[in-house]
């Protein structure tokens, strides 16, 4: 990615250029010393005045009000705010016309802004105060007042604080009185990055409005870079210093206000997509170029308006302009489909392998790879305009979007139906989530979500309940950047130094001592300090450093392949891959650790007692056999149940099937007493039974009763283990009888 720059060859201001700002992706204002405010038009390259100002205004900042708010249009969007030097802010209307002028500090007013949804202004002032006025220029209160200048101000994305400097600080300072003030670099106070010392004083930074890229200006200088700090581009154009950088509401080109009374103009070309054997790049505006690497074939893309947005995987790439979207399959470059778009500035496009999603200022829509509206989710609240692609995640059937105004929020979305999941309660976790990310593979009822929080944990749950509370596990710690395989349960990190692929996450719902043992791991350091994980496509996982180069890590090919046949029941073929792979001394204890939680998921017994000894569990497969051995299928699954720790779920299981001794005894054998006692007061049968075994447990441990309830009950009780054993074993006669009828009556029915 680089900046194709455009300069005219004499300025058309007089004076320094103080600010600039963008009223369409088509059309700027300037201010200049020279009291005169331009209008640039970039269609037809014509550049007009629009008034000359009074001889004592002299401009420093320029903010046009925002055109929509939760993508609603704004009554007032034809206004901007502009700050001069004699202490006074001026609301103008688009014609020049100064609506209104209000003194506002002494001394110089050197910034003003709106904030998001043109609620409020700020302005910041060479007296040292930061003011809150309403949008009609009434002053609301006085947020800071220090003994400094105040630079530079801006909002918080969600407008409920404001980042200023102080001196050679930054100060993010709530709006309500009792917060914190954090003195930081993120909102972590994590200092992100330091670039190395420029030639010129640093006169002006700008983020684009997607958050991926900012724009930095010196003397002569225009520099791109990455949100993580290293540079895409750097730009030697002739326009002394560039004191103040705006990006055009669609992100894909910036002004800069220039010392020599120069505007210069870039739009941003050589974006790069890259899926499997193909590479995009967009070498113009309007067009772009498909190579594939395979056999060096060309294919050249055509677009009527400018290209804004782009995504490329799972077959297909999606490309939206500033009216359309264009869907193309890597089967034919020649034939996209089209449709409209009822907003122009696209944000982010994320793909599925069904469907994709585009987030504009307007909302969130789900389409097909035909062009069809699937659905467009919605929750209380909802600011689509700051969604980015990690707090955003999609999959072929749901939906997750996290909460700006709690980021411990994720709200789930059935993809069909656009409605929430189940009971429509949203995902809660215990601290604030930076992360989120949808497994890809499976099906519904199986989705998984992965979560990074604040803390860099990593945790995965099952997104449908089932009635059920969330089950959040931890399975990570000090994660950087992870990434789900594209067609596979793979999930892919780096993880204190270590780049780790998790080959069956999903281990710890099913046993959680096997989760170790599906780890794959290698050194790290290579990846640098901030890596990020750009893709994980087949065996490949693309990894951005720290410095902005690529560098591509393979993965072994048998976990995905393991998967598959786990995933079509092809237990024999998983057999063999996994002896395949012990035999050449690869992926041993991985494969079979994989396969054994597989298996025990989808209840195959034999299958899961082979894996289990392979990895030398010896008491599991002990267990196991004991669970084949029993005579029902429902102690069968509720015994599977336990050994995923399921316990009310084991319960519940035998209750329903009228097997109430049995999960009384569950209870006795996990020494849950209260409850064994409980059920059994409850249902009025095997009391005395309790009262035994736990009067044995007792002796065992040489202590006396303590609990009240099973004094209370253990009076008038006695305990005859003669009686009781002839009661456990008519239960269990009874079990094996209903067991063996079960079984006639489907033999019977199979035979019809």
């Amino acid at each position: 990615m680089r900046l194709k720059t455009s300069l005219l060859k004499e300025p058309k201001h007089r004076e320094l250029v103080s600010c600039v700002g963008w009223t369409t992706a088509d059309e700027l204002y300037s201010c200049s010393e020279d009291h005169q405010i331009l209008r640039w038009n970039l269609l037809n390259g014509e550049t007009s005045v629009v008034v000359n100002m009074q001889d004592d205004i002299y401009p420093t900042d320029l903010h046009w009000f925002p055109k929509t708010s939760s993508g609603k249009k704004q009554a007032l969007a034809e206004i901007f705010v502009l700050t001069s030097t004699d202490g006074k802010f001026h609301l103008v209307s688009k014609t020049g016309r100064i609506e209104k002028s209000v003194e506002a500090h002494r001394g110089a007013v050197l910034a003003g802004h709106w904030n998001y949804d043109g609620t409020a202004l700020i302005t910041a002032g060479e007296d040292g105060q930061i003011k809150i006025w309403s949008k009609s220029g009434m002053l609301r209160s006085t947020l800071a007042q220090q003994g400094s200048p105040v630079y530079s101000v801006a909002w918080a994305p969600d407008s409920d604080r404001v980042l200023y400097t102080s001196g050679k600080q930054l100060i993010i300072k709530p709006l309500q009185p009792s917060s914190k003030v954090l003195q930081v670099w993120d909102s972590y106070g994590r200092l992100l990055y330091v670039s190395s010392s420029h030639d010129y004083p640093i006169t002006s930074v700008s983020w684009a409005p997607d958050g991926e890229v900012f724009a930095v200006g010196s003397f002569n200088t225009l520099r791109l870079c990455d949100k993580t700090g290293w540079s895409y581009a750097l730009e030697k154009p002739n326009t002394g210093s560039v004191f103040a950088v705006a990006w055009s509401a669609d992100g894909t080109q910036l002004a800069g206000a220039c010392g020599n009374g120069h505007v210069i103009f870039a739009h941003l070309v050589e974006q790069r997509w890259e899926w499997k054997n193909f590479q995009i790049t967009l070498i113009k505006k309007r067009t772009m170029q498909v190579r594939n690497v395979l056999n060096d074939a060309v294919d050249v893309l055509e677009f009527r308006d400018r290209v804004i947005k782009a995504s490329f995987a799972h077959s297909h790439l999606v490309v939206t302009t500033s009216l359309q979207c264009y869907i193309y399959s890597v089967k034919n470059w020649n034939t996209p489909l089209i449709f409209d778009l009822k907003e122009g500035t696209v944000s982010l496009i994320l793909q599925a392998d069904r469907h994709f999603l585009l987030v504009d200022g307007g909302g969130v829509y789900v389409f097909s790879y035909e062009g069809r509206l699937v659905s467009s989710p919605k929750f209380p609240g909802m600011r689509a305009d700051i969604l980015n692609a990690q707090s955003v995640s999609l999959s072929n059937d749901t939906l997750a979007l996290r909460d700006k105004t709690d980021e411990k929020v994720i709200f789930l979305f059935d993809v069909q139906t656009g409605k929430a999941l189940g009971d429509g309660k949203p995902l809660t976790h215990k601290l604030e989530v930076v992360e989120i990310a949808l497994d890809q593979s499976g099906p519904a009822s199986d989705r998984k979500i992965a979560l990074v929080d604040k803390n860099r944990d990593l945790y995965l749950t099952s997104v449908r309940r089932l009635g059920r509370e969330h089950s959040i596990i931890k399975i990570g710690t000090m994660v950087q950047t992870m990434a789900w395989n594209d067609a596979a349960n793979l999930l892919s990190g780096v993880q204190d130094g270590q780049f780790t692929v998790w080959c069956y996450p999903s281990a710890v719902f099913v046993d959680k001592d096997l989760l170790p043992k599906t780890l794959t791991t290698k050194d790290g350091s290579e990846f640098s300090s901030t890596p990020h994980i750009l893709s994980y496509v087949g065996t490949q996982v693309t990894v951005r450093r720290a410095d902005g180069s690529l560098m591509h890590s393979c993965v072994s090919p048998y976990p995905a392949i393991l998967h598959e046949y786990a995933s079509t029941a092809r237990w024999e073929d998983a057999l063999r891959l996994c002896r395949f792979a012990k035999a050449s001394e690869e992926e041993d204890q991985t494969l079979w650790a994989c396969l054994a939680g597989m298996a025990m998921g989808s209840r195959e017994l034999a299958m899961a007692e082979v894996a289990y000894a392979a990895i030398g569990e010896v008491d599991k497969v002990q267990y196991i056999n004991s669970i084949k051995e029993l005579p029902s299928k429902e102690s069968s699954l509720a015994h599977m149940l336990l050994f995923s720790g399921h316990v009310q779920e084991a319960e519940a299981t035998l209750l329903q099937a009228g097997l109430v001794y049995q999960a009384i005894q569950v209870h006795i054998n996990l020494y849950n007493w209260d409850r064994a006692l409980e059920l059994a007061v409850k249902h009025k049968t095997h009391v005395d039974t309790v009262l035994a075994y736990r009067q044995k447990f007792l002796q065992d441990f040489g202590k006396k009763e303590s609990n009240k309830r099973f004094l209370q009950y253990s009076e008038g009780v006695e305990v005859d283990w003669e009686k009781i054993q002839a009661k456990i074993e008519m239960e269990l006669g009874k079990e094996r009888e209903r067991a063996a009828n079960a079984s006639v009556r489907s033999s019977v029915a199979s035979r019809r």
